[in-house]
Formats: C-alpha cells, structure tokens, sequence
C-alpha cells in the first residue's frame, strides 16, 4: 500500500485555510499533519477539509497558541495525544491508521524555546529541553522497537546537522541549533532508533531548509533558513519511504507560513 503524508507548520489553520486547500488539491497527501493550527478543536474548520476529501480528523487545539492536527483520507483505528511536561499545552497527538498493517503517526509541535539558550534566565527553553528529555524516556519505554511501525512528523524547533542551517558557525549560539539541543534530538533518535527520512534523501554535506524567517524581507535571495521540521521512520518502516519533496516554492505565496510543507510517499 502506498501512502503520502504531509507535515506542516501552518501557522494559524483558519488565516491560512486557502492555502491548505491548495496545497491538498495540488499533493493529494493521503494525511496531512498539521501544526500551530491556534484554534480549539470546535473552530477548526472542519468542513473545509471534509469538502475536500479528508473526512478523518484528530485535533488537539488551544486557544490562540500551539495546537495539532491530522486529517486523513484513510480512517483512523485509534488516537491518543500525550501532554508532555504536564503543561497542558497541545503539542502532541497520534493516530493509528486503519489499515491491513496499522502504522502509528506522531504529530509534534516542540516548544520554540525563547531567544536565550540559557535555562538560568529563559524558562522556555528549559521547558523545551525538558520536553525533548520526556521524548527520549518515553520512546526509549516502548517495547519491541524492531516491529513498532511508527513515523513521527512535525515542526521539532531543532535543525541538528551543520547544513540544516544557513551558517553553522554563526548559529552555535542561536536556539535550534545550539550544542545542548543537538545532543538531546540525538538522545531521542537514538531513544527509539529512528530514522532521519529527509536526510535519507538529501545528503548530509547539502543544504537542506524548511523554514525561513518572517524577518527577511528577501528570504528567497538570502536563502538563511534552517530544516526545523522533520519525518522520522523506526527501523520496522525503514524500507518505506520512496520520495521526499520541501515545498519551497509555498513560502512565497500570498501571506504564507514560515514553515513549508514536507512530504513523504511511503511504500508500507
């Protein structure tokens, strides 16, 4: 069976609800995974996706702040949500596919962290550190992890490789890239033995973004951006994946995300 699964930071699911539409007409993922949708659940627009196609939803929101989603062509046999750090904030949530070999989606938004890499004065990003250490505990607590059938998308905060940034050197001390938060998504591939589908496809040594900052006014020609969201397999689904696109070109359409979208065709 061949599947296609979307991530994306949205950015509010509701401002930006056109160009998810045109996104799912021109892709046609089978599931898409949606982040900082900054709605509760009985405001995501709904009807928009079933009108579309996507008649399955699973929604974790909150008011104004954070919230996940995933909306699928294919039903879903259960869904779970985890409230890390017991925050209660809405950053995590699974589905599992109701197919012949169930697969388990994770849908992460990590916290940002602030602008400070300093847990002595900036509480977001000890809070982000904390919930990355609650990421690899709890992966590393499931059992069987040779036939767990898992994929775990999201915007992850973290760009861990020297060319997921535009200047390795220049963001050592600049959270998403600092030491601390490279070693702790390490901790937690490491945790499960995921795999790094993007990097599966671009080599390591090439440049490789996802998101561009709202602060440059030709983010296109500066080209600084950094790979903050991911798709990882577990070792079950490592033959899977058969293509991965970064949908660039989205960054530039009208009042877009900083984030564009990732999609992965998996052969499951």
């Amino acid at each position: 069976m061949k599947i296609k699964i979307a991530t994306w930071n949205i950015n509010s699911v509701r401002l930006r609800i056109n160009l998810v539409e045109r996104l799912l007409l021109e892709e046609k993922p089978d599931v898409l995974c949606l982040q900082e949708i900054k709605c509760v659940a009985d405001a995501f627009p709904a009807k928009a996706f079933e009108k579309a196609g996507y008649m399955h939803h699973a929604v974790l929101g909150q008011k104004g702040y954070h919230g996940v989603a995933i909306v699928s062509r294919i039903p879903f046999k259960k869904v779970e949500s985890r409230d890390f750090c017991e925050k209660g904030d809405a950053r995590h949530i699974a589905v599992d596919l109701d197919i012949k070999d169930p697969i388990r989606i994770h849908n992460f938004y990590v916290p940002a962290g602030g602008d400070e890499p300093d847990v002595t004065i900036n509480d977001k990003f000890a809070h982000k550190l904390d919930f990355m250490q609650e990421m690899a505990d709890w992966y590393a607590s499931h059992k069987t992890k040779t036939k767990n059938r898992m994929v775990l998308v999201g915007d992850l905060n973290v760009a861990p490789l020297e060319h997921d940034v535009w200047s390795h050197k220049q963001l050592l001390k600049v959270v998403s890239h600092t030491p601390v938060e490279v070693d702790l998504m390490e901790k937690v591939i490491a945790s499960h033995d995921w795999i790094d589908v993007m990097r599966q496809f671009v080599p390591a040594e090439e440049k490789l973004y996802s998101w561009w900052s709202y602060r440059a006014r030709d983010w296109d020609t500066a080209d600084r951006g950094r790979r903050l969201d991911h798709v990882w397999v577990t070792p079950a689904l490592a033959k899977a994946p058969q293509s991965m696109t970064i949908r660039r070109d989205i960054r530039g359409w009208e009042k877009p995300s900083d984030h564009v979208p990732v999609i992965v065709e998996m052969d499951v």
